[in-house]
């Protein structure tokens, strides 16, 4: 674990959002992963669709609720949950859930630009006072990582394949645009291939 940002860091070094999603994704085994509004779910689609990703559509705010329910009603698998930093910001309650209840299936990587990509680039909040990585130890948990270079991405990649509490990082990432890489939108489809995948239908 690395310590906690300073005010008013910079996200300096970044890391290129296609390749860090990938290598989080790599050698996965049966964890299950939920993206957030845009970029994480492009992204994700990109490294290569998969029934067991659940990709949020509409939900700006709701992945990582989305991602502790289903870390909740299912203990024996992984959850992953990817989002990004303009999300993580609108649901900071969803934080402090997550910190009271600490299931220990469930992490959550939020990449974090510094900008709002999905509403014009303007920039976040983490690019001025606010620490991801401070609000989640805030919040109660303990293992917390705050990843700027290839090596500690690699290190929590690692992690992902077995844990035992909870774990948050913050996953200090390019602001760019790469083509888009869109999976289905329709929400039934989504919701009963996943079902499908964890043998409830």
């Amino acid at each position: 674990m690395s310590a906690i940002p300073e005010k008013g860091a910079t996200n300096d070094p970044r890391l290129e959002r296609r390749a860090a999603m990938r290598t989080l994704l790599a050698n996965r085994g049966d964890m299950l992963v939920v993206t957030g509004l845009g970029s994480t779910t492009y992204d994700a689609a990109a490294a290569g669709d998969d029934d067991r990703n659940f990709y949020l559509w509409g939900a700006m705010g709701g992945a990582a609720m989305v991602g502790l329910g289903i870390a909740i009603a299912q203990p024996k698998r992984r959850v992953l949950v990817v989002t990004g930093d303009g999300e993580v910001l609108m649901g900071l309650g969803a934080l402090a859930t997550v910190g009271v209840q600490q299931p220990p299936n469930l992490a959550i990587a939020a990449f974090d630009n510094g900008h709002y990509g999905e509403t014009g680039m303007q920039a976040s909040h983490t690019q001025m006072t606010v620490s991801l990585c401070g609000v989640a130890r805030s919040c109660g948990l303990e293992a917390v990582y705050d990843i700027t270079g290839d090596d500690a991405l690699q290190e929590f990649a690692g992690r992902l394949r077995h844990f035992d509490r909870t774990m948050f990082a913050r996953v200090a990432i390019q602001a760019d645009e790469p083509p888009r890489v869109l999976p289905t939108r329709d929400g039934v489809v989504l919701k009963n291939r996943f079902r499908r995948s964890l043998g409830l239908e």
